[in-house]
Formats: structure tokens, sequence, C-alpha cells
């Protein structure tokens, strides 16, 4: 997403689409943001706040430059008719950004048994299939598509706004360092047998982004912040400790979080 937000030219408008509070940072002055969202949110980010239905945005036809869906689709009552709209106010040579939750790992089914559901209302099981609905309603081809990796951050108590379900008692009440080990173990049986435990969902871009940098696919997701950082990265600016001599630990760059520190490996087949 970030490379898709650095090309786009001085004044371009972008729409964070079920925003909340803002999907994602925006450090450029020089682009017109607009947060959309069903409700107000408690905080306030950058940019332009609009309280409208995704099935029926408040936007002239062809508006955006940039439709930004980080993590909306799975929540959407009225899927169809939410992506026409997409359709509708994105320009004929805009660009989409989706990421979205596959239903079928370990994360997403945690985040619906703890959260009753967690307001996911579309289950996403197929890149494939998905990426064929978006061309299907938008009319945007798909470019490229990008596997996620999790970080169970939903389950870290320092992200706790309410008291949590009872059953967060089976992660050691979301104890950082205990997300950090699992973490650590998921990702250590994926790179060994090529399993999905770690996998979280994918990431998606279409229309116009020939000019884009490709994106990478980031192993190490911080279990506080959920930031993602390739290993080059983590190895020039974060400090990697030994911990009992075999394991590397390190502090998020992004926000401190403490996290044990994992080799790249090819991700699963999508």
């Amino acid at each position: 997403m970030l490379h898709l937000l650095q090309i786009l030219p001085a004044g371009a408008r972008v729409l964070d689409l079920g925003a909340g509070s803002g999907s994602f940072p925006v450090e450029r002055q020089d682009l017109y943001l607009v947060r959309l969202d069903l409700e107000r949110p408690h905080r306030l980010g950058t940019g332009a706040y609009v309280l409208a239905d995704a099935a029926r945005m408040p936007f002239p036809a062809h508006s955006f430059d940039l439709v930004v869906s980080n993590h909306s689709l799975e929540h959407f009552p009225e899927l169809h008719a939410a992506l026409c709209e997409v359709g509708r106010v994105l320009k004929p040579d805009g660009a989409l950004y989706i990421a979205v939750p596959d239903a079928s790992t370990f994360t997403d089914r945690v985040y619906r048994w703890l959260g009753r559901g967690g307001g996911h209302v579309n289950p996403f099981c197929s890149a494939a299939e998905l990426a064929a609905l978006v061309t299907r309603f938008t009319g945007q081809p798909r470019r490229s598509t990008i596997v996620l990796f999790s970080s169970l951050s939903f389950l870290n108590s320092h992200n706790f706004v309410s008291p949590p379900p009872r059953r967060i008692a089976l992660f050691a009440f979301g104890n950082e360092k205990f997300l950090a080990i699992l973490m650590a173990i998921l990702r250590g049986c994926d790179r060994r047998f090529g399993t999905r435990w770690s996998v979280y969902g994918w990431s998606f871009r279409f229309g116009n982004v020939r000019d884009a940098e490709p994106a990478e696919v980031w192993i190490n997701v911080c279990v506080r912040c959920g930031a993602g950082h390739s290993e080059a990265y983590l190895r020039k600016h974060a400090t990697l400790r030994r911990v009992a001599g075999l394991f590397a630990s390190y502090r998020c760059p992004a926000c401190g979080g403490f996290n044990f520190f994992s080799p790249e490996f090819t991700p699963p087949a999508l």
C-alpha cells in the first residue's frame, strides 16, 4: 500500500474505505485523504471523515485516484453493492488496494471464535475467487497478490481497550512474550513443513499500479502493533539478541513490542 501512496501525483484523492480511525498512516501532505465509515471513531487521525455506507457512497463518479480497503471487505453485509460503488467512485486509471483475512487460517478462526464472529460476515477462502469477484464488480484487473502473515496482535494485552472475553485465558491472558513464542513456533512449522499456521490472509493490487514497486512478503510481523518488516530491514535497524544462545529476539522498530526473529522463507501457495 505504501508504494501506491508514494507514486501518486500531488493533489491525488485517496479513499480509506471502512477506515475506523484510519486504517493506514499517510506522511504526504499533498494528498487529499477521505476516511469513510458507518460510525464516528473515538479517535480521529489525519484526513477528512465521512459517515456513510460503503454500499451507498456520497461521492460523484470517478472521484478517487486510489481506493484502499484495508481489512474492511469482510465486514460489509452488502459486499457486491460495495464493490460496485468502489468501481463507480474510482477513476478509470485509478488503483485499488485490498487486504482481507483468509477465513480458513488459524488466526481468523481464533479471531471469530474469540469475538463470536468478530463482525466478519464475508468468509473469504480463495484468493483467486475473491480477485475475480472484485474485477467483476469494479472493472479493475488484478495486478498482484501477496500472502500476509499473522502476528495475533488482537490477542495482545497491550491492545485491550475493554475487558477481553474469558477465553483469552487460553492465550496466557494476552501475554506478549507468550504470543511471540507462539508465533515463532507457528512460523517454524510453516518453514519446515510447508504448512499455513502463521498465514493471515492476502493483499491485492488492482488497476493502474504498473509503476509501483513489487510488494514484498514480510514474515516478521509484530505481535503488538502488527507492523511487518523485512529480514534485511530488521538486521539493519533492529538489535537482534540471542535467547538461550539459539533464538534471536528483537524490539519492533515501530512500537517497541517484543518479538522473536524468523528468517524469511517462501510462503505457502495461495
